[in-house]
């Protein structure tokens, strides 16, 4: 089994690839990637907490400048400075087999729309009046399958379409030769994961520091 360090590194790139944006570049014991977005400069990722990521917690002060770290957040947010703010808990997750599919089909009144940029595949699921109800994608990097992106519109909820959309990306990765399973969930989407066979890898907390705060 890989270590650490590169599994955090395998999902990054997955992840970069997926929002097109440049490779992570080590720093330190961490990665950074420059992701560009109004509201994500840049951001940094440590596969654990150490002095390296209380250090750029200290130092950084400008906003949308994102922290984050494979540990629960009980573990550093008293020792940070108050101007970072606490996001939603994520989960990183992994699945080194196949995925339990019960029996499923897509839904009546959808159809499947398949498309590809660079080594990303992506799968879109539409209603009958053309609007995407569902969409995701898997980035295929070195011996991972790193899923990005997994949504259902909420009015198309509750009708399995992300669960068919996970089976369609997995018979993709699995028909080009990749076999291990990796993705960051939010609290919703991990209780789905859990029911096709994924486990929790580790915790995945993220900080930032929104603007407008005061310095």
């Amino acid at each position: 089994m890989k270590d650490k360090v590169e599994i955090v590194e395998r999902w990054l790139t997955g992840w970069c690839i997926s929002r097109e944006v440049f490779f992570p570049v080590q720093y330190q014991s961490g990665f950074y990637v420059f992701v560009g977005d109004e509201r994500q400069k840049e951001r940094y990722v440590f596969p654990e907490l150490n002095d390296d990521f209380f250090e750029l917690a200290r130092s950084i002060e400008e906003p949308w400048v994102y922290l984050k770290v494979c540990t629960s957040s009980d573990q550093f947010i008293g020792n940070i400075p108050e101007r970072w703010q606490l996001q939603p808990q994520g989960y990183m997750m992994t699945c080194f087999h196949p995925m339990s599919f019960q029996e499923i089909s897509l839904a009546t009144g959808y159809r499947l729309e398949f498309s590809r940029y660079n080594s990303t595949f992506v799968i879109k699921i539409l209603a009958e009046n053309g609007e995407q109800a569902s969409i995701g994608r898997v980035s295929l990097v070195n011996d991972f399958a790193v899923y990005d992106r997994i949504v259902t519109e909420k009015h198309h909820q509750r009708k399995g379409l992300a669960t068919f959309l996970l089976k369609e990306l997995e018979k993709i990765a699995v028909s080009k030769g990749f076999l291990n399973n990796i993705l960051v969930a939010t609290e919703e989407g991990k209780l789905l994961y859990e029911t096709l066979g994924w486990k929790v890898y580790s915790l995945y907390t993220s900080i930032v520091i929104p603007s407008g705060t005061e310095i």
